[in-house]
């Protein structure tokens, strides 16, 4: 038995060739044994044969089966290829081609289409899971609007090549606005003085998300919930009837294990802590931050801009005699060719996105005016604790606001004070 084992260990230790992987139950499988061992399917299989009930988790049981073999080569071993990355690939393209048909069907699919996406992304928040869907469809929306643009706007010779210079330099600076952003949000990470020990695992256990590790190999820093200096010393007062302890007590975080700092938060769904947590967006499968905050404004005011000057080129082409404003809402014999119809199709779709975004952007401008996160503005609601103007599009809670122009010279400064260290999470518990 013992041979065996070292036998499966020295395997495991040796490379990986690009087609193989380590899956689900800690073996050594082959792409190409795709088709082989599946217990799993088999048996649901031969129970509905049989017409025998199926067990409460072969659903489950098969979907981790065929989630884990899904993958594709890769260097040091063939990657996972997540389901949630695949929908918005084939479903954007249909739908616009369907509601390019007709007028009737473009009203149907453009209405369904928010809705459907708004259903996915509460059913998906309420569990706290991770997905790479809503980032998949921000991604390949820009790069098929792009697409379109290029094959079926461009060739009628409308559009100039500044313009469309205009339009891919756009495209590439919220390209590069969103690589940035994707870099990390600046996390919480414990104070040497409060760290006692640091273990190392060089396998990923079950409960931790892999997209947030270079590779395998992490570390577990274990810290004390007070420092050396403060156990068993008297609290001292902070502010008013506060003390110390009470304050670390507040800040104390029971997931990280940590006493976290002013403004920083943790994200159920990165099950990290986030150092001036704004929130999880999950277009970009992030948390925004304090390192990234500045990135992700930039991202949004790109994304607009371009959006915006694309819709209107697209307008001008497909509805030469109709102005900007009602070109959107009446646009005669449109439908008459197919490649206007599709122009016009994205463009509805664009200005859907651009509108959502732009509400975002509008909020975002707000919160920063008035020195808040969002996350701050959430917690003042609903402990009534901060004062809510314009309907609530304002939330003012009055605890780190220094005027207009002091807050946002904090916002454009904060990243630079940052720990370029902290960039990268550490599972900490």
């Amino acid at each position: 038995m013992m041979k065996k084992r070292t036998r499966k260990v020295a395997e495991l230790d040796d490379p990986l060739c690009c087609c193989e992987y380590v899956n689900r139950h800690g073996g050594r499988s082959h792409m190409a044994a795709c088709c082989c061992d599946c217990e799993d399917l088999d048996e649901a299989c031969d129970r509905w044969m049989k017409r025998e009930p199926q067990n409460p988790d072969s659903l489950s049981r098969m979907a981790a089966t065929v989630t884990d073999r899904l993958r594709v080569p890769w260097i040091s071993g063939a990657k996972k290829v997540d389901l949630s990355l695949i929908p918005p690939l084939f479903l954007l393209p249909v739908f616009l081609h369907i509601a390019a048909l007709h007028y009737l069907l473009g009203i149907v699919v453009l209405a369904a289409l928010p809705v459907m996406v708004l259903w996915y992304y509460y059913f998906t928040h309420r569990k706290k899971g991770r997905t790479l869907f809503f980032l998949s469809l921000a991604l390949f929306s820009l790069f098929y609007m792009y697409y379109v643009f290029l094959t079926e706007v461009v060739p009628r010779g409308d559009v100039t090549n500044l313009q469309l210079g205009v339009i891919t330099l756009g495209v590439a600076l919220t390209l590069a606005a969103l690589l940035h952003t994707k870099k990390g949000p600046g996390y919480v990470k414990p104070s040497p003085a409060d760290t006692h020990s640091t273990v190392t695992y060089h396998s990923l256990p079950p409960d931790v998300d892999p997209a947030y590790h270079n590779g395998s190999q992490h570390q577990v820093v274990i810290a004390s919930r007070a420092g050396p200096g403060e156990q068993g010393a008297e609290p001292r007062a902070v502010a008013g009837d506060v003390t110390e302890n009470d304050s670390s007590k507040r800040n104390w975080c029971s997931f990280c294990k940590l006493v976290r700092p002013p403004r920083a938060g943790h994200c159920r769904i990165c099950c990290t802590c986030v150092l001036r947590l704004d929130h999880h967006c999950v277009w970009i499968n992030s948390c925004v931050g304090q390192a990234n905050h500045c990135s992700f404004l930039l991202t949004l005011l790109f994304f607009l801009v371009t959006s915006l000057y694309g819709i209107s080129l697209v307008l001008r082409s497909v509805c030469p005699t109709q102005s900007l404003l009602t070109a959107l809402l009446y646009c005669p014999d449109v439908y008459g060719q197919f490649s206007s119809a599709l122009c016009f199709t994205c463009a509805w779709y664009s200005s859907i996105v651009t509108g959502g975004l732009l509400h975002l952007l509008v909020l975002q401008l707000i919160n920063i005016s008035y020195n808040v996160t969002e996350r701050e503005a959430r917690v003042a609601l609903r402990e009534k604790t901060g004062r809510s103007l314009i309907w609530g599009l304002i939330i003012d809670t009055g605890v780190y606001s220094r005027g207009f122009r002091a807050n946002w010279s904090e916002f454009l400064t904060m990243a630079a004070n940052v720990d370029p260290k902290a960039l990268k999470p550490t599972d900490l518990v």
